[in-house]
Parts: C-alpha cells; structure tokens; sequence
C-alpha cells in the first residue's frame, strides 16, 4: 500500500506536502477540488499544532499518512479530507458546528464516523476495556453502515498506526492493538474486498503477537527466494513466450505469499513450509472474460496442472467481489505455482475491493454500481442486522467475530441467488441469511430436491429450498447446530422475546395464585399501585421478574399489601398429597409455554405426560418440574412460595416424550436385541442407551426411550419384565 513519492515533496519533518498530495489526488481524479483538500490539509497542520507522536514526529504528520493511503485506494476528495481531519474534533480544539461551517455536513459525518470513540460514555461506570472495545465496535458498526466511506478511512488510520507500532512504549499496549487489529480490522478488510490493506495488517500485527513464528517465516522465505529465484524465472520467460506465441496480449508479473498467510496454511493444513503450493505465484490480465478460459486451455495443454487446485471464482465470485480464475501447474524441477488469470477490471476489485467501484463524475463522489458486486454495504450488512437483533455488546461482537472468520461455502436458492457462508453452515445459517423471517419460521430444508435434516453441513454447490412454517418459535437445541454470527444473534432476540411473554405468562399466573392464597381479589389496578414500592417500571415488568423468580412471592406481596408479613403466620410445611385448592393450576406444554425456555424438566426424575406433577419457581430459569414424589423436593418444603401446581395439558396428537429405565440383562449373546425389540414392539424408541456396570453374568444399563406418557412407559418396562433376558428394570431416577 505505499505509495511512491518523491523526496522533495515532503517536507523538513519528513511529511508529505500540501501540494503532493493534492497531485496524488488529481492523478486519479482530475476534478477533485484541491482547494477544499488544501484547506483540509492547512487546518489539520494548525489545529494539531506542536502535539508529537511516540515517535518524536509532528503528529499531523499521522492524518496526512492516512490520506496518502487512502490516495492509494483512489479515494474521492471528501475521503481524502476525512483522513486529514479524522482526529481533528477528538484532539484539538476544534468543534463540530465549526467544522460543518468550513467543511460541510458530509465530511462532518465521515469524520464523526471515524472519530476514535475514546471519549464516548459508557453504559456501565465499571465496564471492562473489553466491553470498551465492544460498545465501540457496535458504534463503529452503525456508523460504517450508513457509509462505507468510514471504514476505508478507518482501516487507513489503523494501517498506519500500526506501522509506527512500534513506538509505543508499553509492549503490552502494542500486544492489545496487535490482537485487535488481526481479530476486527484485517478481516473488515477481508470482507470489503481491500486485500492489499488486509495483508499488510496480519503481517504487522502478526508480527507483535507471534514474534518468533514471524522471524521464522521470514527467514524461511528468504532461503526459498535464493533456492527458487532461478527455476521463477525460467517460469516467467516460459509464460511470456506462451503467450507471444498465442499472440495473446497480456500482462504478466508475480506475488509472493505473505508471512501471516503461509504461517495460517501451516497451522490450519498441518504441512511443512516445502508444501506450500503457493509461496509463490503468477498473475495474467487480459482484456476479456473469454480470453481468460481460452488462456487457462492453452496453459493445461503446456503444463501439467494439480486438479485439486483448480478454482472458477469468475463463474461463481466471492462475496466480496474477487473474480479469478486460479490454478495450479508444474514449472520447471516440478515446483507447484500458482496462476491467477483475470482481467483489469477484476484485478481492480481484487486489488481494492470497494474502492475499485469510485467513479469521478461532475466534480462529485458517486459510486459505480454497474459493476458486478458493486454493493458496498453487502457485506457489512449482516453485522448491522446482527446489532439490530438487539442483546449485550460483548455478545454482538462474540458474534461478529464468528461473522468474519470462518472459510466460505458457496450455496445457491431455487432462483440461483448465490449466498456464502462460513464452513460448517447449515440450512438454518442459510435461512437467516436469506431472510430474518425465513431463518424464524424455517422448519425444514430440501436439499438438491431431497429434504434434509437441519443439521445438514452444507457443501459447495448445494441448492437449498426452506421449508416455512407459521409461527416464529424457536427449538432449544438449534443454537448448536448453527454457525454464522447472524443465525445465533437472530435466534437468542427470537429466544429472548419468547422468554419474555412466557415469563410474563408465568408471572401473571404467580400473582394470581398468591391473591388466592390469601382469600385476596386479584386485579392489576393494585399492581400498579404496587410500582411505587417496587423497583419496576410497569406491570409487565413485574410479571417477568416474578416470573424468573427474580422477585420472591413474599417480596411481592410485601410491596402490594405493605405491612403484610408483621402479621404473616409462619409457613405451614407441605402435604404433598393436599396441595392447596386455591392453587391457580399451570399447564406443561400449555399454548405459549414451550420446554427448554421457561419450562425446564427435572433431570433427577424425569417427568413425563402422566405423572403428578410439581413446578418449582428457579431464579432466573423459569420453572422446573418434578414429580411429586421427587427427593429434591424435601429439601425445600419449606419454601411454599416457590412451589407451583402443574398439570398436563392433552394433547391432540402423541406427543413424544423422553423417559429413562435402568435395566440389569443377562450377559448372554442376544440379550440386547430381543430387548429393544420388546420396546419397538410395545411402540417405545430407544435413543440411547448407557452401560454402568459390566460383569461375566449380567450387564447394568440406563436406556432413554421416547414415549407418549407415563402409562406407556409403564407398559414398556411391564413388558420388559416378562422378558427372560430380563433381571431388573424400573424407572429411572437420579441415583442411577
């Protein structure tokens, strides 16, 4: 990314001048208004003043580096302005309303965009440094999203300061920026397409987090110049006389894969440096797509080439718009290089992402969106709607982080819509990234015209149809089936607002058994009477703390009948057999009350459609449930307030239900299968089976079995018992 300037255009402090810059600028873009970057430039210079960096320079020697960089992308002049301001209103004295007076709304904005949020406030007083960072990068998100133009100039700022890393006096000031330059900034790069400013920035902070891996790679990549420097060459001369001739006009010239990148292939290939196919490679521009597919032929008929290394990212792009044609042959003594042969146009994107799409029209910025993947917010898009879903900063940047890490998978809709995801995606991945909706009623997926599991790891290629359902409801289990940071953040907002009306659900009904116990007539009006001495803002909220169990019975009561416990009688122990009349009956899998979310089954009893049943009011958790002869309810009989009546409500089909036997079978060939044979037969199915004990004789094991309820279970082990493999078997509890 440096761009070549000559010595005497800088200055005695070694910065570039005024009029340099403005010649950098017009080499691209012969409108761009020099007066308004020369002012820039001048109160950038004047505002900073006598400030230094670490390094003893000016400092406005910093913003003017930034928009050199960003001279190097061909940025328009309000970019370039941007960059020359960028920490004018943080560090100086200079206002905003100033600001949008000499330099207008637009540059103002892209400058409070890119402003470094050191000074903003948090919410919480005692917030860590990294829920510093996470605030920050939640800001920083919705400020790119309103203009990509923020993270070109922002990336920009970061590449430079960590080139004059360091010197930063703290090692581990330099350790932190290093970290979260290589986990936020290089692959916002990525993502956007700038590829150049990616590199630059994992080879720099890869250098501070793993200094010896990096002098390792350096040296080794030294040796393999003065090892291979002959057997390139001879490469290079072969491939110019191909295409002389084929009479093919091309450009030809190479790369040389960087540090960081050939340090990743090693760890995550688990090769050797020598295995490295790629270490070095070579590009061809051409003027047309056609002339690329033709020049591919003619170099597969010259060179042997490695099938397995053969990629058209021109038929099917990446999501940030790189268009290539890549593979991989044999040169001279069989060293493996790869080609890359693309046009002008794709080595522009490849080269600058986004910014490759800048157009310079009437002496005003505009974006060309004719190009292929022209959209510069595309990509960016799924962390703003990630953000949207709500949740805690930490966690939208756990997410994000997710987002832009993982390796691309290519899959396609019905309509041949192309939507990249990370390896490992499954269908539900692809629903949210096709549409929030789609990902909250997907029920099912068809697969290359075979419905499939939703567990399905997707591969290159694979054609997805979603199955729809009506109502958003989440399943419990589907957090862990998914991997892109949009899906989990779209799933927790669907969870956490169907918590809520369960928990107020639950509240209400709370409230209304404790009026009952105390011969009270329920209504909300005393509810709201109530808030004045509790620390809520509305009924609602109250419903969902009494819910949670965030509130306690007694408390509430206290806060609606002040006075009420100095003539309380004290609690009565209770009788398992008489649970109150009064009680306000809670129905398990009742209409708005799903398991796993406020309803959560005992796993020291295993409670199925039949038994007698018990709630137990958890913090934070909702309900649990018991049976009632259940020994975990000895310990809290008495707690009355905590205890609540469940019932099961019927349901118009069977329903599986989980329930669990322990079993002693004889140790005999045979044994095993006649027994879950019993259980298919009897209609159960064994989902999993645990052995605890072995012996010559006999065999100790837990099975888990679904039925429909309790009186089936009980049908199944009854006909396990009559099974002359069969030593022992009864329901399982929590002493297995």
């Amino acid at each position: 990314m440096n761009v070549a300037v000559d010595i005497s255009s800088k200055d005695n402090a070694g910065v570039l001048r005024k009029t340099a810059l403005i010649s950098l600028v017009r080499a691209y873009d012969p409108s761009a208004d020099g007066g308004l970057i020369g002012r820039a430039y001048d109160v950038c210079k004047t505002a900073h003043g006598e400030q230094k960096r670490h390094s003893g320079e000016p400092y406005y020697g910093h913003p003017v580096a930034v928009a050199e960089i960003l001279t190097g992308l061909r940025m328009d002049a309000a970019s370039v302005c941007t960059a020359l301001l960028h920490d004018v209103l943080e560090d100086t004295d200079t206002d905003e309303n100033g600001m949008r007076a000499d330099f207008g709304d637009t540059i103002t904005d892209l400058v409070l965009g890119v402003t470094k949020l050191g000074k903003l406030e948090y919410s919480s007083a005692d917030l860590t440094r990294e829920g510093q960072q996470a605030e920050n990068f939640q800001k920083f998100v919705l400020a790119m999203s309103k203009d990509v133009r923020v993270l070109l100039v922002k990336l920009c700022d970061r590449l430079h300061n960590m080139r004059t890393l360091e010197h930063h006096p703290k090692q581990a000031s330099r350790l932190r920026i290093s970290r979260e330059t290589m986990e936020i900034y290089a692959p916002l790069a990525r993502k956007i397409g700038v590829e150049r400013i990616c590199a630059e920035l994992e080879d720099l902070a890869f250098r501070y987090i793993n200094p010896s891996a990096f002098e390792t790679i350096q040296k080794r990549l030294t040796e393999w110049r003065e090892n291979q420097q002959t057997a390139v060459s001879e490469l290079a001369i072969m491939l110019r006389e191909l295409l002389d001739e084929h009479k093919k006009p091309a450009r030809v010239f190479g790369r040389e894969k960087r540090p960081y990148a050939i340090w990743k292939k090693l760890e995550r290939q688990g090769i050797s440096f020598e295995d490295v196919a790629d270490i070095y490679a070579f590009r061809i521009i051409v003027d047309k797509v056609e002339e690329c597919y033709e020049l591919l032929g003619i170099l597969h008929l010259r060179f042997r080439c490695v099938p397995a290394r053969f990629r058209d990212f021109i038929s099917v792009p990446k999501p940030n718009g790189y268009q290539s044609l890549q593979t991989t042959i044999l040169g001279p003594d069989n060293q493996r290089v790869e080609i890359q042969i693309r046009t002008e146009a794709m080595h522009d994107v490849a080269e600058h992402g986004v910014a490759a799409h800048w157009c310079y029209k009437d002496n005003s910025y505009a974006y060309d969106t004719s190009k292929a993947g022209a959209d510069p917010l595309r990509r960016i898009r799924p962390l703003v709607e990630m953000m949207e879903h709500g949740g805690d900063a930490g966690e939208f940047l756990e997410h994000a982080k997710l987002e832009m890490f993982a390796d691309q998978v290519f899959t396609f809709t019905p309509k041949n819509t192309l939507i990249a995801l990370p390896q490992g995606a499954t269908p539900l991945d692809f629903a949210y990234a096709v549409h929030t909706k789609v990902g909250d009623t997907c029920i099912g997926a068809i697969i290359n015209g075979r419905e499939k599991p939703l567990r399905t790891r997707l591969k290159n290629g694979d054609v997805v149809k979603i199955i729809r359902g009506g109502t958003p409801e989440p399943v419990p289990d589907w957090e862990s089936i998914i991997v892109t940071g949009k899906a989990r953040s779209a799933l927790r907002r669907l969870t956490r607002s169907g918590e809520s009306e369960e928990f107020r659900q639950i509240g209400y009904m709370l409230a209304d058994h404790a009026f009952a116990r105390e011969d009270k007539t329920f209504s909300e009006s005393a509810l709201s009477d109530a808030l004045t001495r509790l620390p809520y803002d509305s009924v609602e909220d109250l419903y969902i703390a009494l819910g949670k169990g965030k509130l306690a019975i007694s408390d509430f009561m206290e806060g609606v009948f002040p006075g009420r416990s100095e003539h309380e009688p004290a609690g009565a122990i209770i009788n398992r057999d008489l649970i109150d009349d009064k009680t306000v009956k809670l129905y398990v899998k009742g209409e708005g009350l799903r398991e796993g979310v406020s309803l959560h089954m005992g796993e020291c009893c295993f409670p199925i459609p039949g038994d007698r049943i018990i709630g137990i009011l958890t913090q934070d958790k909702g309900v649990v449930i018991h049976t009632i002869d259940c020994d975990t309810l000895e310990a809290l009989e008495d707690q009355p307030e905590l205890w609540i009546d469940l019932g099961w409500r019927r349901a118009a089909d069977k329903t599986a239900s989980m329930g669990q036997v322990t079993a002693t079978l004889e140790h005999v060939p045979g044994a095993l299968a006649a027994v879950t044979a019993i259980i298919g037969e009897a209609g159960g199915n064994v989902t999993n089976i645990k052995t605890i004990k072995r012996s010559p004789s006999f065999f100790d094991m837990v099975m888990d079995i679904e039925v429909t309820d309790a009186r089936h279970l009980s049908q199944i082990v009854a006909a396990m018992r009559a099974s002359a493999y069969v030593v022992t078997v009864r329901r399982a509890r929590a002493d297995v």
